[in-house]
């Protein structure tokens, strides 16, 4: 009988294939992104150290962004990259998550490079 792989296990493949070609450094570390149906959560990691640097998502009490969709992801997008400026980070690698670069992923990127990261 032939096994039905789930969408989340083919996501982890592809996210796990992305990784060993990618990772973030202390001059240029990773913005992560992370989608659930509900929510969006991005994360600036330095891969070197394994620390999380700056973060942002949905989640947060802030009050600027709620749920999943592509607004949320605008604000989210803006919101961690503004985090970066103020802790001196420019330039970042953009890591999609195995997710397809469209839709909310695509947003939280161009909101990100509008408010000043580079990638």
């Amino acid at each position: 009988m032939i096994r039905k792989i789930e969408k989340k296990e083919i996501r982890n493949r592809i996210h796990r294939r992305i990784r060993r070609k990618l990772s973030g450094t202390a001059e240029r570390p990773r913005l992560a992104v992370f989608r659930s149906v509900a929510h969006i959560y991005a994360q600036v990691i330095d891969d070197a150290q394994g620390q999380t640097l700056v973060s942002a998502s949905s989640v947060d009490k802030d009050g600027k962004s709620k749920g999943g969709n592509v607004a949320a992801a605008k604000a989210i997008g803006k919101l961690v990259a503004e985090r970066a400026k103020e802790k001196g980070i420019k330039s970042v690698v953009f890591d999609r998550g195995g997710y397809q670069y469209h839709g909310r992923v695509k947003a939280l990127a161009d909101a990100a490079r509008e408010a000043g990261l580079e990638f």
